[in-house]
């Protein structure tokens, strides 16, 4: 395995005593500009304990899993590919985003059902007019750091990108336009006369279809599970990180960090290229 280190915090004396942890001859190569990495070693918790405290990315990574071995890359949107949770920020336009933040909360966290837990949020922002869902996407909307450059990444190396979210088509179709993704899955929020009616059109892309959508995408380009990568901060992605090859926690909840292949905690999305470089 090679250990991969990054983030904004990185000197060379953290360097440095990572290099006296791992017991090691090899010498460190930088890989981006606050990113390297060690070959061939053996996962050493001391290592992994002084980054946490120094507040440094930090991830043992296989060594046949470079970036050119993937095929398909999924992604969750909000608080993932983009920096905010959707249906909270609508909320926030018409004052109850404390009620709406407090379930989109408690679902991320897992302790509630999530089809359960979407339906009575949609359900308070019913009479809503469609203008407020676009002052969301026009004033509100912005990707997360990392996310152009992740995304270039993938389109070098011929990697299919996914964004399949729990959220809705109304930003994830935005999203994929503005990111050039190959596919964008979400729920569709009714709309009649300009209004939203509290109710959420057609089959809810909850865990479970989020994974199926992994496995169905990568059955279509004839892929091995081991050449796809999930990446996910909420309870809602833990179904289709675990049907990929690699899960990703990007800024994640604990119960996600706790699943995952590999966590981002404090580098943008470019961190995910870092992993799989050498």
């Amino acid at each position: 395995m090679r250990l991969v280190v990054q983030g904004s915090a990185i000197i060379q004396a953290h360097l440095a005593h990572i290099h006296l942890l791992s017991n090691t001859s090899v010498q460190f190569t930088q890989i981006a500009e606050h990113a390297y990495y060690l070959a061939n070693q053996a996962v050493t918790p001391a290592v992994q304990a002084f980054c946490i405290e120094q507040k440094i990315d930090c991830a043992y990574v296989q060594n046949n899993q470079i970036i050119e071995n993937f095929g398909l890359c999924v992604m969750d949107m909000d608080s993932t590919l983009i920096s905010i949770e959707c249906i909270d920020e609508i909320a926030d336009m018409v004052g109850i985003k404390p009620q709406v933040a407090a379930i989109t909360e408690r679902a991320m966290q897992g302790e509630l059902d999530f089809a359960q837990s979407l339906r009575e949020r949609v359900a308070l922002l019913k009479g809503l007019s469609e203008s407020d869902l676009m002052r969301v996407l026009n004033e509100r909307l912005k990707l997360n750091p990392g996310a152009t450059e992740w995304i270039a990444a993938c389109k070098k190396h011929n990697i299919t990108t996914l964004l399949v979210s729990g959220g809705f088509n109304f930003f994830a179709d935005r999203v994929k336009a503005m990111l050039g993704l190959d596919y964008a899955v979400a729920n569709s929020l009714e709309i009649i006369d300009g209004k939203l009616t509290g109710r959420v059109l057609g089959e809810i892309v909850d865990a479970q279809r989020k994974a199926d959508e992994l496995i169905k995408l990568r059955d279509q380009l004839g892929l091995t599970t081991r050449q796809t990568i999930a990446i996910g901060d909420g309870a809602n992605d833990l179904k289709m990180m675990s049907a990929a090859g690699v899960g990703v926690a990007y800024h994640a909840k604990p119960v996600v960090q706790a699943q995952a292949t590999y966590a981002l905690n404090h580098s943008g999305l470019d961190g995910v290229i870092n992993f799989f470089t050498t």
